[in-house]
């Protein structure tokens, strides 16, 4: 036996997969296929998050209470930050060429990976259905603005295109999502930089320049709003799509090519937004309803269809990912259907959520947020977890063993699921989530409500987001260093033999 010994076969097989559609599923990829270079994860991960909901950011931020440069501040160190923990993780994908969860095996056990699979799948299925939302709303507020109607109909019509470009992309894999994401960068990226030309005359920089300074608790509250509602939000797909690129491509191009690419377009788009909207209350509280659409109704009126066109085309391009990755999360969950199948099955979910956003809740942000910090707490523990097993393992992956339980990472490894478990319930106990009503019940270890109390000061912060990411990262660097060694020390035996 030897660490490249033949992998897992695919949740169908090559001779099974309709033509034109990926065969790869949760399996590692063959040496035969492994190709491409680093410098390509720029196109993914740039389409993935030019969306215009990145300016739509700045306006979330301000909500903290936060001074105009603090927002900075903290936006770019929460965006960076965040996606160099995606960084990190694509190097597990050169290292295993294998997605993301499925990778995940070695550090919690074949079985036991079940566990974050789910948390993973539950994530990229609410994304998916937060952009998706966004796309349908955008379309029928740039249908009002034109004269030319909205409504339930527009609504109907945009969520049946918008959800047939992102489960077809999600159904056919890879190859046609690399292609299309290429082709939406620049698109997007070129209709984005005309949108901040038209709409720049509308910054009061004096105004900017008045909103008063936070405190430390609320500039560590939006700190950790910016880290789950960008990198957070896809570290458990990072390695998804650098497992093609062969194990001698360049570990620091994986990083800094994944890390640039996510950050460089929210990055410009989050500091536009803060001086978009600390210039206008009026359009502060228009995002907090309908992002996109309070976006749009400042262009003039012959711009309204490219800013349509770009709006969508970002949040396809997020969406794209998201159901592409879930797939693999709900495989890696247990279920045994090929992968397109699992993609289709994650649209139907997401077609279901985007209905109830769009056409039922009231508010955008106050569903959004309230997702966000809840499933950000597990995916923050599941975050240290993988990237202090990263870090600790000096040799790539036994891909082989990744598919038995039987071998040397075991069925269940119950230190990570103890600490995802412990990270988790910490974390619930430090965020203030009343977002919505059934959220109330978190902030458990926040203490009593009142005039200066813990509560009242640092409830906002979300500290439970970053107490799960430490507990998570110490405990896996404290308990499985032993654990992890010993699997090396398996391997190694493994190729001396062979």
């Amino acid at each position: 036996m030897t660490a490249e010994a033949p992998t897992s076969p695919s949740n169908v097989s090559a001779d099974a997969t309709p033509r034109g559609i990926e065969s790869n599923g949760v399996n590692a990829i063959e040496e035969s296929e492994r190709r491409g270079t680093p410098r390509q994860l720029f196109w993914p991960w740039f389409a993935a998050n030019v969306s215009v909901l990145g300016i739509g950011y700045g306006a979330y931020l301000l909500f903290f209470g936060v001074s105009f440069w603090q927002a900075v501040v903290v936006g770019v160190l929460g965006i960076v930050i965040s996606f160099l923990f995606c960084g990190f993780i694509a190097l597990a994908g050169k290292r295993g060429n294998a997605p993301t969860m499925t990778l995940g095996r070695a550090a919690f056990g074949v079985n036991g990976n079940k566990v974050p699979s789910i948390i993973s799948w539950v994530l990229t299925v609410g994304w998916e259905t937060a952009l998706t939302s966004l796309a349908v709303l955008a379309t029928n507020t740039v249908f009002v603005q034109l004269g030319a109607g909205g409504g339930v109909v527009t609504k109907v019509v945009a969520l049946v295109v918008v959800a047939a470009l992102v489960v077809i992309g999600g159904i056919l894999g890879f190859d046609f999502i690399m292609r299309l994401q290429k082709w939406i960068t620049v698109a997007t990226g070129i209709l984005t930089v005309v949108y901040i030309v038209l709409t720049f005359h509308r910054i009061d920089f004096h105004a900017v320049a008045s909103l008063p300074a936070g405190s430390l608790a609320a500039v560590i509250g939006g700190f950790v709003f910016m880290m789950t509602g960008f990198g957070l939000g896809w570290v458990n797909a990072a390695a998804d799509y650098s497992r093609y690129l062969p194990r001698k491509a360049s570990s620091g191009g994986v990083v800094w090519w994944t890390t640039f690419g996510s950050s460089i377009a929210p990055v410009i788009l989050l500091a536009f937004g803060l001086l978009l909207a600390g210039s206008s209350t009026t359009l502060l509280n228009d995002i907090n309803t309908d992002p996109i659409g309070a976006l749009a109704k400042i262009v003039p009126a012959w711009f309204l269809v490219p800013f349509a066109l770009v709006a969508i085309l970002g949040l396809v391009g997020g969406s794209v990912m998201n159901i592409y990755s879930s797939g693999f999360s709900l495989l890696n969950a247990g279920l045994r259907i090929p992968r397109y199948a699992a993609a289709s099955v994650d649209g139907v979910v997401m077609i279901a959520g985007t209905i109830y956003v769009a056409f039922f809740a009231t508010s955008f942000v106050v569903p959004f947020q309230g997702f966000l910090i809840t499933l950000g707490v597990p995916i923050a523990a599941w975050a240290g977890i993988f990237l202090a097993d990263i870090q600790l393992r000096r040799k790539d992956y036994a891909t082989a063993e990744l598919f038995t339980a039987k071998g040397r990472y075991g069925s269940v490894q119950w230190i990570p699921i103890g600490l995802i478990v412990l990270g988790t319930i910490v974390g619930w106990g430090l965020v203030e989530n009343g977002y919505a009503s059934w959220l109330g019940w978190q902030g458990y270890f926040l203490g009593g409500a009142g005039k200066g109390t813990f509560r009242e000061t640092w409830g906002g912060a979300n500290l439970g987001v970053l107490a799960a990411l430490a507990i998570g990262y110490v405990g896996t660097i404290l308990f499985m260093r032993p654990v992890i060694r010993q699997q090396e020390g398996a391997l190694q035996l493994d190729r001396d033999v062979a």
